[in-house]
């Protein structure tokens, strides 16, 4: 444990934000594995499940847990999946 104040802090404020990007990142996997399912499953609804996984994964980049180009990367690849 730190003894010295504004380290005290940061030992708060990284357990803080560890647990928000645990938060983003398991909403992330959900709806990636979501749209992975309905791809492969041919459902009707695929476009609208496929854009709340590309959304889930700019509300990410946006609060910095992926970045720019995994996303772009992410978002590629579910798009081409569900174009094929």
């Amino acid at each position: 444990m730190p003894n010295i104040k504004s380290q005290k802090k940061r030992v708060i404020t990284n357990a803080k934000d560890t647990e928000r990007n645990k938060a983003v990142k398991s909403n992330l996997k959900t709806a990636l594995k979501k749209a992975e399912a309905a791809i492969a499953s041919g459902t009707e609804d695929k476009a609208a499940v496929v854009a709340t996984a590309e959304s889930a994964i700019d509300k990410a980049l946006v609060k910095g847990v992926l970045s720019k180009n995994s996303a772009n990367r992410k978002k590629s690849h579910i798009a081409r999946r569900a174009n094929a």
